[in-house]
């Protein structure tokens, strides 16, 4: 038995790599054998922070009786979802059509030509072990049936339609989504719908963006119940993958860097809006946390924390009256179990309880004390593992966040941790404007990058080059942006999510609602949007105002899927506005200028400065010597204006109504 996953950069796939089941990477080695061997293919999809993944691996994948009944009947075909999202799109629309749901680990039955017959999610060993021999005896006494439903289920989704192009949004558009939000808003504990709630970071940067009181209350009240509770971890900042209660007390303890990187922008946001401290630290928490933990030597960040350590979910980060006590005495222990809201029953298992901070302490001195001592003795725990492979659009979410929070708070060691990241996609992601999904230790994956690829990393140099006035970044975004109006349009004013050019599979994906990240059809149209406004590019705008149409079949019903889009909505709908600022980066002034365009919070707004050849920049120069600060819309600007305070007057002034 090879051990072909040996060499992959998927740290999920070298978690399997010493199981001993037979397991092919995806590619056609893996149909080829199938087709010699005339056996079904059995795809395994999952991701290496995925707990329910881990326990089918322990009970099946590492079982020699499960394996060898594997290996007899199928040819196994294992993939890391992150690295493969259009792979794992098309069987996971696959797998929710015949089941009715969908989930990770995701187990599918295929044709050796890869069309999917039977399909899944997680199986108990004995299930599993049943259905392995089920459906090897399906394929080998009803093959024309098989055959027949793979066929059939091929083309039921070829046959499923997309989502109608609409017009560009309106005003009445994003005006109906904040009503169809309020109707699944819990007012109660804030965040959309029932439990389990995942955090709806795309729709509250919309509510931020449309600004009216209704909206930026919801928004406000989900940011305060998820900061204080149990998805933040309230000792070492950043935010888990999901609660699975509607009160946001138990998370599901995975830590995703696409989570944490459009959080932390949302609530420096939030903070942006109404100065609220506990946004500015909970941003900043989060920041220094992406810094600390998620950091690869190579500048770049780290994809996941896995939910387990030591074979539980949870066990590094939840804690007992007594262990709280072991470590402060017992009387701060006390008090810091009254703070934190641990009990003696436990909110979580085993009489353990997850931290949360229901209101701020009293005393702040001693409970940042209280804070770092317990922070210490976590850290001597044994940690979840790492997934430390750098996913290029979770990347440049990070650069995005990063770079914007630096330049609000004044960290210039969180710009300078952006441009790293920056700079790492620069030199091992891009050639020439072709965009790689991943890379880890500075090599290169063998996986081409998808739209949400391109449009988030365009989106990110985009924001770092309006920090910076570095304009090699800009340039780096309009080559990404040139290959997505090459590569990636469907045709009716949309984009797939996979190039023309690449892999292909029984379906080409092409979503354009956001899940847990914004969809690669919204991505695009923001950073297309952005690109425009700097370049008064037509094309690219007529690009954007298409792609974001999807918003307005969207809005009324469903505009929880759509949060990106009506953010870029709101971007349109006020300009963008365009603000070109003259002087030098490094002089006070024009930091004063810069700070005051982007704390000033009108949607979609774009900063220009520097000496690069930006068309923005082209004929504004200095007024009376002194740094200067032009405010335009489509290219047609106001008088310059020399301080901050005339500037933010501007830039509202300039604000489509």
């Amino acid at each position: 038995m090879m051990n072909r996953l040996k060499d992959a950069t998927s740290p999920y796939l070298l978690q399997h790599a010493g199981n001993p089941v037979d397991w092919f990477p995806w590619g056609e080695e893996a149909f080829a054998e199938a087709r010699r061997r005339d056996v079904p293919l059995l795809v395994s999809v999952g991701y290496s922070a995925c707990h329910w993944c881990h326990v089918m691996a322990h009970e099946s994948f590492e079982d020699a009786a499960t394996a060898r009944l594997m290996n007899e009947l199928f040819v196994n075909v294992k993939i890391d979802r992150e690295e493969r999202p259009d792979v794992d799109a098309v069987y996971m629309s696959a797998t929710t059509a015949m089941t009715g749901q969908g989930g990770w680990p995701m187990t599918v039955f295929a044709t050796p030509a890869g069309h999917p017959f039977y399909a899944g999610t997680y199986f108990p060993r004995q299930q599993f072990q049943r259905l392995l021999t089920g459906v090897s005896q399906a394929w080998a006494r009803e093959r024309d049936a098989v055959l027949a439903q793979g066929a059939q289920v091929v083309e039921a989704l070829a046959q499923v339609s997309a989502l109608p192009p609409g017009p560009a949004p309106t005003r009445r558009v994003t005006e109906e989504a904040v009503r169809d939000l309020a109707r699944g808003f819990d007012a109660a504990r804030g965040g959309f719908g029932a439990a389990p709630k995942f955090p709806p970071s795309m729709v509250l940067e919309f509510l931020l963006r449309h600004g009216t009181p209704e909206a930026v209350d919801m928004a406000g009240r989900t940011l305060e119940a998820m900061a204080r509770g149990g998805i933040y971890d309230q000792l070492g900042g950043g935010f888990a993958r999901y609660s699975v209660d509607a009160a946001w007390v138990v998370p599901h303890f995975e830590k995703m860097l696409y989570d944490n990187a459009l959080l932390l922008r949302v609530y420096a946001h939030w903070w942006r809006a109404g100065g609220s401290p506990l946004a500015r630290r909970v941003a900043l928490e989060t920041a220094e946390w992406l810094l600390r933990e998620m950091r690869t030597p190579e500048g770049g960040f780290a994809s996941a924390l896995d939910a387990d350590s030591e074979g539980e979910e949870g066990r590094f980060y939840v804690w007992t009256p007594a262990q709280l006590a072991e470590v402060l005495g017992e009387e701060r222990g006390a008090w810091a179990a009254s703070m934190f809201g641990v009990t003696a029953e436990g909110t979580f298992e085993h009489g353990t309880s997850v931290l949360r901070l229901p209101a701020d302490p009293g005393d702040r001195a001693a409970f940042d004390d209280v804070r770092a001592e317990l922070l210490t003795a976590r850290a001597a725990r044994v940690r979840p593992g790492r997934d430390d492979k750098v996913v290029a659009a979770w990347n440049g979410l990070a650069v995005a966040a990063l770079a914007e929070a630096g330049a609000l708070f004044g960290r210039p060691d969180l710009v300078g941790a952006a441009r790293e990241a920056a700079e790492l996609l620069d030199r091992v992601h891009i050639d020439g404007a072709r965009l790689a999904r991943t890379s880890r230790d500075g090599r290169v994956g063998p996986n081409a990058g998808v739209l949400e690829d391109y449009a988030d990393v365009a989106e990110g140099f985009l924001t770092l080059y309006g920090v910076t006035g570095e304009a090699r970044w800009f340039e780096r975004a309009g080559a990404l942006l040139d290959t997505v109006l090459e590569r990636f349009p469907d045709g009716s004013g949309g984009f797939f999510d996979t190039a023309d050019d690449g892999e292909r599979l029984f379906q080409r994906p092409a979503d354009p609602t956001d899940n847990a990240t914004p969809s690669g059809q919204f991505a695009a149209a923001g950073a297309l949007l952005s690109y425009a406004a700097l370049t008064g590019s037509a094309r690219h705008r007529e690009a954007a105002e298409a792609a974001i149409g999807a918003v307005s079949v969207l809005a009324e019903r469903h505009a929880r899927f759509a949060g990106w889009g009506l953010a870029v909505a709101e971007a349109v709908l006020s300009g963008p506005p365009e603000v070109a600022i003259s002087g030098p980066v490094d002089d006070p002034r024009t930091a004063a200028l810069q700070r005051a365009a982007l704390m000033a919070g009108v949607p979609g707004t774009v900063v220009a400065l520097g000496d690069g050849d930006v068309p923005l920049m082209r004929g504004r120069g200095l007024v009376g010597g002194e740094p200067a600060a032009y405010v335009c819309r489509a290219f047609t600007c106001r008088l310059p204006v020399t301080t901050p305070s005339d500037l933010t007057r501007e830039l509202r002034a300039s604000a489509a109504p």
